[in-house]
């Protein structure tokens, strides 16, 4: 077991370095400060990107909301299928629509502390959705959300996964607006993404178990 929780643990500590420095084999002591400059923003990104549950009222730049979405739509999928289908919303009538049928839903929503709409207060969310019937959609939606997010941090934009608002959109009383978001037919929804400028302090990392990762010999 301590071979297994060690082997974990190097390799969290291998991934948290590999951005940290250069090998002299890749850079030869020349040019390699641009690449190792590379390698540090991604796994910086990677390791400090935090979900955000708290936003500033102004809407996501459309400008870096469009990049966030085409660092999405280069993700991998399956077959290079690219089953997804992204709807972005920031219009507060929508927004504040959904809320009122969620908090008509779950009453208790209103008791959290700031609460102001449904998608943890955040004045742009991203719909993603997948074919019903697709084998891989799920995975690759998954592929894509991650790619907009850390998209979204490298720039200073926070972001939150929100499963919770599936079932409410998808509810008979919210079928006005997700009809609003004229997804292709036979296509389910499958998240729904928080985008946002964060109003406060970006929260601590919580601890990973680096037990669960290992090299099997």
């Amino acid at each position: 077991m301590n071979k297994l929780i060690k082997s974990g643990a190097a390799i969290v500590a291998a991934m948290a370095f590999a951005g940290c420095c250069c090998s002299e084999s890749k850079t030869d002591g020349a040019c390699g400060a641009d690449v190792c400059s590379k390698e540090q923003a991604v796994v910086e990104t990677i390791m400090t990107r935090r979900s955000v549950r708290d936003y500033k009222s102004e809407p996501v730049d459309r400008e870096q909301m469009a990049k966030i979405i085409e660092c999405g739509i280069y993700a991998p999928s399956a077959m290079n299928m690219q089953p997804w289908a992204v709807r972005v919303v920031d219009a507060p009538d929508f927004l504040d629509g959904v809320t009122a049928i969620a908090v008509e839903q779950m009453p208790q929503l209103k008791e959290q502390e700031g609460f102001r709409n449904f998608f943890r207060n955040a004045p742009t969310v991203a719909f993603v959705a997948c074919p019903e019937e697709s084998y891989s959609g799920e995975y690759d939606c998954g592929l894509l959300s991650e790619n907009m997010m850390l998209a979204a941090w490298s720039m200073g934009i926070g972001s939150c996964c929100l499963g919770s608002v599936v079932p409410v959109m998808t509810s008979e009383a919210a079928k006005p607006y997700l009809e609003r978001l004229n997804f292709p037919e036979g296509y389910k929804l499958m998240v729904g993404i928080a985008f946002g400028y964060p109003a406060g302090d970006t929260p601590e990392a919580p601890a990973r178990d680096a037990s669960k990762a290992y090299y099997v010999e």
